[in-house]
């Protein structure tokens, strides 16, 4: 259900909101901190900091630091960002217009429930949370 792209998303967080202390930090020391592939980060941190998740400086001091406090953060936010939406099945996707059956389906409020859940939990959890 969650890609790789989606967790290495989160971690890459995480260690940003461990580190906001320290300033911009390099996505080389991101990448060794978390035993993450240079290249793999390199497609993950545009998408943070073109959506307003991460900010971005270039230069000798430069590096990647958190656009808000980590409390600001939900998972679900993160995930459906990197992920798209956290659908268990296609036909749950709300807002879709759904498929031909959805009227007469016998599982779609099965999925579409699982679906708000899913949602519900991740959209529980921030940054300052799993930090401690």
């Amino acid at each position: 259900m969650i890609s790789t792209r989606g967790r290495y998303a989160l971690r890459v967080m995480v260690d940003l909101a461990e580190m906001a202390t320290t300033g911009y930090v390099p996505m080389k020391s991101v990448a060794e901190r978390q035993g993450l592939s240079l290249k793999y980060l390199e497609q993950i941190l545009p998408v943070l900091v073109k959506n307003g998740y991460v900010i971005g400086m270039h230069g000798k001091k430069g590096g990647y630091r958190l656009a808000k406090d980590p409390g600001e953060y939900r998972v679900g936010d993160i995930l459906r960002l990197t992920e798209g939406e956290l659908t268990p099945v296609g036909c749950a996707e709300c807002g879709k217009g759904g498929c031909e059956r959805a009227e007469s389906c016998r599982t779609l409020p099965m999925w579409s429930e699982f679906h708000r859940m899913v949602n519900d939990y991740f959209d529980g959890i921030t940054l300052a949370d799993l930090m401690n």
